[in-house]
């Protein structure tokens, strides 16, 4: 087998990289998994998407994954067990996406894992004496290395923490590279589980990207729909639409101070999980608001505090001309009629137009950050994510 070094030159010295990126987001519903061909890198980085699959989980895996996500169900064994049955499981993934491309692992570069976030504490926090930012995502890359026999580049939200910053959000380095214009600003704004925006003012450069998490993207919703049928999505916002929005609880939930405060910020299930969706649950019972009025009304809020961060959290006279949407929530045609209706006179579109297929795009930037890893290059915003400064993100596990 070719020495690491060794094979880390010869892979820099490849004009077009073969890389597979796995990322399971906020909504742990699967695994994503894209095959890429990616030429140079930084902002002449080129993409090709050759095969793309979810991976569900299996609903008593995705079960035991929820109890990771709340002190009151999990425990330090689950979390030691779980790192390592992940790593199977993105493994099994990358594993079945080469079978469907036709392609060998020795046919592949690199493998660039996100894993499975469990737990993210943005916020400074005191222990003994020490104060620290912390995130964890498990799924570990050393069993995916020795799986598929492909090194495999992990972890990439940690160095970004260690320079002070909150290790998300990381999707603003793709959009830069790949989306900038030289004369119309844009919004691409994700809607997975969290709902994130990065906004790029015409022929912006690297400091001028603004991003950062907006609130709950289809997590609450999720979590409403789960509480009343046992299991289920509203994907294509069908039961909202049946609903009507409650103008005052939707006032109310939009009292929530993180929807005000400036970026620097990201969110997750710490704010608005499943502890957050029952709180919601119970308000609406109390008020006699039945399924499908709460359906609406949660979905409004995606909508309304995606709309209120452009309004008030963008850099003074921000202009936006374009808004490209990614994403479960880009599938959910209620919610795209919404939010449409919210901001226009601007134009909301998929963010396929961009040549990136709206559900592959964050395990595309998982290709990409570990393109990135392998060449060299920094690729956090630290305008976005806080850090002091620029860092390369990832280490990397050979195989």
């Amino acid at each position: 087998m070719t020495a690491l070094p060794e094979r880390l030159n010869l892979m820099r010295e490849k004009e077009t990289r073969r890389i597979i990126g796995l990322i399971s987001g906020t909504s742990a519903d699967g695994v994503s998994a894209v095959a890429t061909e990616i030429t140079g890198s930084g902002t002449s980085t080129k993409i090709r998407i050759i095969g793309f699959l979810t991976n569900p989980y299996p609903p008593e895996l995705r079960r035991a994954v929820f109890e990771l996500f709340t002190p009151e169900t999990s425990t330090v064994d689950k979390v030691c067990a779980m790192n390592f049955v992940l790593g199977e499981f993105f493994a099994e993934s990358a594993l079945r996406l080469m079978d469907e491309t036709g392609l060998e692992p020795s046919e592949f570069d690199l493998i660039g894992s996100h894993g499975q976030t469990i737990h993210h504490l943005p916020a400074q926090r005191e222990v003994s004496g020490y104060v620290a930012r912390s995130t964890l995502q498990i799924g570990e890359p050393s069993v995916i290395a020795e799986r598929t026999g492909v090194p495999t580049v992990a972890d990439f939200r940690k160095a970004d923490v260690a320079a002070g910053g909150e290790g998300a959000p990381l999707t603003p380095y793709l959009d830069y590279i790949m989306h900038r214009h030289p004369t119309r600003s844009r919004i691409l704004q994700n809607i997975g589980g969290i709902a994130n925006l990065t906004y790029l003012p015409a022929a912006a450069k690297l400091d001028d990207v603004v991003a950062f998490d907006t609130g709950p993207g289809n997590m609450v919703i999720d979590a409403v729909v789960r509480h009343y049928t046992g299991g289920g999505f509203d994907e294509d916002g069908s039961i909202a639409a049946k609903g009507h929005v409650d103008a005052q609880l939707l006032e109310d939930l939009l009292a929530n101070p993180y929807f005000a405060r400036h970026p620097p910020k990201t969110t997750g299930r710490e704010e608005f999980g499943d502890q957050y969706a029952s709180m919601v649950v119970r308000e609406a019972e109390r008020r006699d608001i039945g399924f499908e009025d709460l359906v609406a009304t949660v979905t409004d809020l995606t909508v309304a505090s995606i709309a209120r961060a452009y309004e008030g959290l963008l850099p003074a006279g921000g202009r936006v001309d374009e808004v490209f949407v990614s994403g479960g929530g880009s599938r959910n045609s209620h919610m795209m009629e919404r939010l449409a209706s919210r901001l226009g006179p601007v134009p909301v579109k998929e963010n396929d137009l961009l040549g990136i297929p709206a559900e592959s795009k964050e395990a595309v930037l998982m290709a990409v950050l570990a393109n990135e890893h392998v060449m060299g290059n920094p690729a956090n915003v630290p305008r976005a994510t806080g850090a002091r400064k620029a860092v390369i993100l990832g280490a990397l596990y050979p195989a």
